[in-house]
């Protein structure tokens, strides 16, 4: 009887994680930092918002980034913090750029034609400890700066 109960409440813990409403990440800016050899390394903000009802404590973050479909940049960082429920935060991951995703990145920009917006998609994970993690995954446009948007 024990056994059914423990499983019981572990399967309505499991149901009850599930609903949980999907965080919004956007990418708040991007700054670049020193790199080793042949990778680039940048600084990204990343915007998090929490529609749901309930705060998301977290210990250590990993994102991807991916600029017009490809492969960009990845990085984990160790930061500790709390989504408050309805509300929003902002942090900042250290992200590394190998040599291969510049060239593809920039291939890819001379042979489009818009050169002033560059679709990204963020996707990753709040470690959220013992209960495991919360991934989140969106999309959006960056607007490249003056200089770079006029092919130059």
């Amino acid at each position: 009887m024990l056994l059914a109960l423990v499983l019981g409440a572990s399967l309505a813990a499991c149901a009850g994680m599930g609903a949980r409403s999907p965080l919004n990440v956007t990418v708040a800016g991007l700054e670049p930092l020193p790199g080793e050899g042949l990778e680039a390394r940048f600084l990204v903000k990343l915007r998090v918002q929490n529609a749901g009802d309930a705060a998301i404590a977290f210990d250590g973050v990993a994102v991807e980034l991916d600029l017009n479909g490809r492969s960009f940049a990845q990085g984990v960082s160790d930061q500790q913090g709390v989504v408050p429920r309805f509300g929003e935060t902002l942090f900042e991951v250290p992200v590394t750029v190998p040599a291969s995703a510049v060239v593809r990145q920039v291939l890819g920009l001379m042979s489009g034609s818009d050169y002033a917006k560059v679709a990204y998609r963020v996707h990753g994970l709040l470690n959220s400890g013992a209960l495991g993690a919360v991934r989140f995954d969106s999309s959006g446009e960056i607007a490249l700066p003056a200089g770079l948007a006029a092919g130059g």
